[in-house]
């Protein structure tokens, strides 16, 4: 997957740097008010834990389901139904979707639709969220940029994934 991915990070890093550089402040940055315990830190590590069982759960549960229908659709069809991780969580979507019998190439069209859909809409994913939060960005800031470059990135990768993957 890296030599789909890596190249994706370059370019949205580089995008994201030209874009920053239009916003530099001379504020301090990030401020945490918040102070960590050794308590807080177990029940998060714990919540993330039940999240990853749940999935794992989820992800068994629907198997035979996604290996009756999600293996005989179309990689056209996968990359762009999954689109929908735009607003929902891309995790669980990955373990419900992925089973063994899946070809790589499907496999594939899954993650890369996943993994760029995520990141159009800050209820994508839980990275989305947190910085969203830290940084006080409203979901309307970030769909102004995110629909933009999604959509965008979406279709070269589609077209780059169709004849080249």
């Amino acid at each position: 997957m890296g030599e789909w991915i890596i190249p994706g990070i370059f370019i949205f890093s580089y995008l994201a740097s030209r874009k920053a550089s239009e916003n530099i402040t001379q504020d301090e940055g990030l401020r945490e008010d918040y102070i960590e315990t050794y308590k807080t830190v177990f029940f998060r590590a714990l919540k993330v834990f039940i999240f990853i069982m749940a999935l794992i759960f989820l992800g068994t549960g629907i198997m035979p389901l996604s290996e009756k229908f999600i293996s005989k659709m179309p990689v056209e069809i996968l990359f762009w139904a999954n689109s929908i991780s735009a607003i929902l969580d891309n995790a669980t979507l990955a373990a419900a979707e992925i089973s063994p019998i899946l070809t790589d190439r499907q496999i594939t069209f899954i993650l890369m639709g996943l993994i760029i859909s995520g990141g159009i809409l800050i209820p994508g994913n839980i990275p989305n969220i947190i910085c969203a939060s830290k940084l006080n960005i409203k979901s309307k800031e970030w769909a102004k940029l995110g629909l933009g470059y999604g959509l965008v990135f979406m279709l070269i990768y589609f077209f780059v994934l169709y004849f080249f993957a």
